[in-house]
């Protein structure tokens, strides 16, 4: 049994293994997989590859590469993976899994079947959750400088946060904005100090220490961010024309009925299976210590390793 999408191509029902998730994990366990002679396929939601890392400006600690633009590096990634005849579904989310023998994956417009499944569904950003939030996203407000920078060219920004990636977004940011504004809840940032001392050498930007947003609103073209001094014990109100939020991630775990933790990441051994026989996890979505591109092509080899042996011998 054949899905035909086009008049050009199908996409084929049962597969060896089955990869939920096209980021650097996915593509890197897709690649270990058919290069072990599985019959491989990568289903994609968004239509380009990549994952969170795609929408980075610059990667810099990935080894035996100084410098490269994320998603430069993740179609370098995709082209060869697609040379050892993986297929690369785009544009089709996956709504339901069924765990069992074999395992049923279900999109909004087909069903598949595999013997091996891998989620690499990596996270989303989280969201700080106070009012006006929802109401104004895309509309002032965004979770991707790389995607909306241009739209504040010339402009004052906040940032939120206080991580690597408030930092390495920050730092794509000033090259755009006439000022930027970074606003952490914190005494001290969590950030890496070479990105932090990059940040500080930035003349247009200001920082806004133990400052906690407690709503946000809109005037005109203006942001209005309500925020609490946690010294002063007071309120004051910020006026940018522009927001960009990097407070932590999400796994995009809910699908998958696996053990995980208590913040939703799951769990796996260190061959990346879950507590389900041939149901493996890699990359972001994973419980582990450190969430880089690195890290996660290593786990994606370790689990297109493991499902090739599975395969081959059971």
């Amino acid at each position: 049994m054949e899905f035909v999408l086009s008049k050009k191509e199908t996409v084929e029902t049962n597969w060896d293994v089955i990869i939920i998730g096209g980021g650097p994990g996915g593509l890197s366990a897709a690649l270990y997989a058919a290069r072990g002679g599985l019959k491989t396929l990568v289903i994609e939601k968004n239509f380009n590859v990549g994952g969170n890392i795609a929408l980075t400006s610059l990667v810099e600690d990935y080894l035996g590469i100084p410098s490269i633009n994320g998603e430069e590096l993740t179609q370098q990634m995709r082209k060869h993976v697609e040379q050892f005849g993986v297929k690369i579904l785009t544009g089709e989310e996956v709504v339901s899994t069924t765990f069992g023998s074999p395992h049923i994956v279900k999109t909004r417009n087909q069903t598949f079947n595999a013997k091996i499944l891998i989620i690499a569904t990596g996270t989303n950003p989280r969201k700080l959750n106070v009012e006006g939030e929802n109401e104004y996203i895309g509309k002032g407000i965004s979770y991707c400088a790389v995607c909306d920078a241009p739209f504040f060219k010339d402009k004052t920004v906040a940032v939120i946060g206080g991580g690597n990636s408030a930092f390495d977004e920050s730092l794509y940011l000033t090259k755009f904005v006439k000022k930027l504004i970074l606003i952490h809840r914190r005494e001290e940032f969590r950030a890496d100090k070479i990105l932090q001392d990059r940040l500080m050498k930035k003349e247009n930007v200001e920082f806004l220490l133990n400052k906690v947003v407690q709503k946000i609103e809109k005037e005109n073209d203006e942001m209005v961010l309500t925020l609490f001094d946690k010294k002063k014990q007071s309120t004051t109100q910020l006026r940018v024309n522009g927001i960009f939020i990097y407070i932590g991630l999400i796994p995009n775990s809910h699908l998958f009925n696996v053990d995980k933790d208590d913040r939703g990441y799951i769990i796996t051994n260190e061959h990346m299976e879950t507590n389900v026989k041939n149901v493996f996890a890699v990359g972001d979505v994973r419980k582990s210590p450190l969430k880089q591109v690195i890290t996660a092509v290593s786990d994606g080899a370790i689990a297109g390793h493991t499902a090739e042996e599975k395969i081959r011998y059971e």
